[in-house]
């Protein structure tokens, strides 16, 4: 099995530089869970009391899942389909089990974009908007919560929607050198740029530093396990968890690449991006005087958009707003869509073209009937799907290829010898956590 993984390597599209890969992947992690959940989650339980817990899970499943589904993917040059077949036949079994199963985690990356493109749809008639006045030209909240539900409505939103899937159908085409790599090597820091412009210009507002007293304070909401439970649900959907996008993306990986050095940077910039949105956002709702409690569209589309009216220079802020989350959308979009149609590629030998178009041809169709419940449909992809997948690579990777291949696959690139904490933290915590993280989704509904 490791000479026919060997003998693949060489003949698959590839990240030509180490930042570039990285870019790619906290392109991929970088996303609206960090701009619309994040700050929302900080306000309702206690600013600090949740970063604690939040800063904890990050580090746990960024040095066990993020790690793992990167390692997983270069060792098998393949998709999840793919990976998780070599997986299964590396113990003799059938590889035909493996296929099927390694399909959870392709349908869910497909269904999940489908839904993902509905708001990117949104985010782009907003950021076209945010240049002509549209964007702006409600009087109050109510009126921009009523051009929200009008853009939110079954077939409410075709144009935008298909045509930022034209924009990604021709990024992905060009494909991973080419096309992904060099986008988000623009994107990512135009995107981190403009949020610590629109950070600095909050920190001068009044009142804003009741916003960063209240986010950097730890009050009884530490000891409320609910606290605990959103904090773990939002590092590991705010990661890309799933078994497939960073498993897709570690297939394109040189194997001179420290997977682990790359793994702690995409968790260190994911966060980074998350506590810029909270910067940004949290100061701006202090300083208006309102509480955060609810994110959501909701909040990016109708409360965000009413407060930077009210503020100086609000044509500008929403124009770096929106064009920056369209940076943060659309990278994270390209990689949702990868895992499918890399499987198309490998499974069906489509050539990249044709299988950029059934798939974006899928989820074009699809999503123009599902804009109407886009939220329902993401819901139950992240709360039944995401955690399975995630749950199946990491039991693929560490238990069925094996704990020695495993630390074989992640030593590679690496000068210094890797700890006797890799198995337990791999095995046992992660996969652990990740059956937590389903029956807890399930329990409250979402946790993501």
């Amino acid at each position: 099995m490791t000479k026919d993984i060997a003998a693949q390597k060489g003949k698959r599209d590839s990240f030509v530089s180490r930042w570039g890969y990285i870019l790619a992947c906290i392109g991929s992690a970088v996303g609206m869970r960090n701009i619309w959940m994040f700050p929302s989650r900080v306000s309702k339980y206690g600013g600090g009391s949740f970063l604690l817990p939040y800063f904890l899970f990050v580090i746990i499943i960024g040095f066990s899942g993020v790690i793992g589904e990167m390692a997983f993917g270069r060792a098998t040059r393949s998709g999840p389909m793919d990976a998780f077949q070599k997986a299964v036949e590396s113990r003799g079994w059938n590889g035909r089990i493996g296929k099927i199963l390694g399909a959870v985690p392709v349908l869910g990356s497909l269904a999940l974009a489908i839904g993902y493109s509905v708001v990117m749809g949104w985010i782009l008639k907003y950021a076209v908007g945010s240049f002509t006045g549209s964007t702006l030209a409600p009087k109050n909240v109510d009126e921009f919560g009523a051009s929200f539900g009008e853009m939110a409505s079954s077939f409410g939103n075709n144009l935008w929607q298909i045509i930022g899937l034209l924009l990604v159908a021709v990024i992905m085409i060009a494909g991973i050198s080419t096309g992904i790599e060099k986008v988000n090597k623009v994107m990512m820091p135009l995107f981190f740029a403009m949020f610590v412009g629109l950070a600095v210009y909050m920190l001068f507002q009044p009142g804003a530093i009741d916003g960063y007293r209240y986010m950097f304070s730890i009050d009884e909401n530490i000891k409320n396990p609910v606290t605990w439970v959103y904090a773990l649900g939002q590092a590991f959907f705010s990661l890309s968890l799933a078994g497939n996008g960073t498993l897709i993306y570690g297939s394109y990986l040189r194997d001179d690449e420290n997977v682990i050095g790359s793994a702690w940077k995409v968790a260190l910039f994911d966060t980074l991006a998350a506590m810029l949105a909270a910067l940004v956002i949290i100061p701006a709702m202090a300083s208006a005087g309102t509480s955060l409690f609810d994110g959501g569209p909701g909040l990016m589309f109708i409360h965000l958009p009413n407060l930077f009216k009210g503020m100086p220079g609000g044509t500008i802020l929403v124009i770096i707003f929106f064009i920056a989350v369209f940076f943060a959308g659309i990278t994270s979009l390209i990689n949702l869509f990868e895992a499918p149609i890399a499987t198309l590629q490998e499974v069906l030998h489509f050539t990249r073209a044709k299988a950029v178009a059934v798939i974006l041809g899928i989820g074009t169709l699809v999503g123009l009937f599902i804009q109407a419940i886009v939220g329902e449909w993401m819901d139950a992809v992240s709360i039944y799907i995401c955690p399975l997948g995630a749950g199946m690579a990491g039991i693929m990777f560490y238990w069925v290829f094996g704990p020695k291949f495993a630390r074989k696959e992640l030593q590679k690139g690496r000068k210094r010898k890797i700890g006797k904490w890799l198995e337990p933290m791999t095995m046992v915590v992660f996969c652990g956590l990740t059956a937590v993280v389903f029956v807890l989704g399930i329990v409250f509904q979402g946790i993501g």
